[in-house]
């Protein structure tokens, strides 16, 4: 007979000790504005032609 896989969840307490030991080994987080994606701006647009077979 074969287990069950153990589904991995994490809860907030487990979060907010991973962030805690990532703070405190120097990481850092950055805040990104409201509406915004932090990513840069691609140049141009692209629009996407679906194939039709």
């Amino acid at each position: 007979m074969s287990k069950t896989p153990v589904k991995a969840t994490l809860t907030t307490a487990m979060i907010e000790k991973q962030t805690a030991a990532f703070l405190k080994s120097g990481g850092a987080v950055e805040y990104v504005g409201k509406g915004k994606s932090g990513q840069f701006a691609s140049t141009g647009s692209t629009q996407v032609n679906p194939k039709v077979s």
